[in-house]
């Protein structure tokens, strides 16, 4: 039997000690994960892009699936009919991609924002200028912002993601 892709079930906000766990035994495991820009400097800096879920590569003719059932802070594998579903290489090679897009244009920020959320524009000419986030731009990692100029009309301004931070 060949070794396949798998997924984990873990306890809550485990995912990481899991993850570390696998690696140490030197089993293959990818943690989809989010770069998240906390407000308070104490909370997590990282967001599980599927919460309580790891996904690990295994032949289970070797392991069997009971070897992830008993693992500290493990549930098990996802299984359909008692039997592991796998997932797909391709599948999972998207989401890395995808993952990797979205930290690169600004980690989590650029998908909580909604049209008429107040940001603040922390890089660039408008520093330190409050503004309205309008859109993201289709394909890439800008979005648009609507500055307020003298109380009546607003300059519609195109910037990267990471210039701006929400209030």
């Amino acid at each position: 039997m060949a070794a396949h892709w798998y997924a984990l079930q873990t306890k809550a906000r485990k995912e990481a000690l899991i993850t570390e766990q696998l690696e140490q035994r030197g089993v293959p495991v990818f943690y989809p994960h989010l770069v998240v820009k906390p407000v308070n400097p104490r909370s997590r800096t990282i967001r599980p892009f599927f919460p309580s879920y790891v996904f690990v590569k295994a032949d289970l003719g070797k392991f069997g699936p009971s070897a992830f059932r008993y693992l500290p802070f493990a549930v098990g594998l996802v299984s359909f009919g008692g039997e592991p579903a796998v997932v797909d290489d391709a599948l999972l090679q998207l989401i890395d991609q995808r993952l990797t897009e979205i930290n690169a244009a600004g980690g989590e920020t650029f998908f909580q924002l909604r049209p008429g959320d107040r940001v603040v524009i922390e890089h660039g000419p408008f520093a330190q200028y409050e503004a309205i986030f309008d859109a993201r731009l289709r394909d890439s990692d800008r979005v648009r912002v609507l500055i307020d100029l003298l109380g009546d009309r607003q300059l519609r301004v195109e910037l990267k993601v990471n210039q701006i931070r929400p209030l």
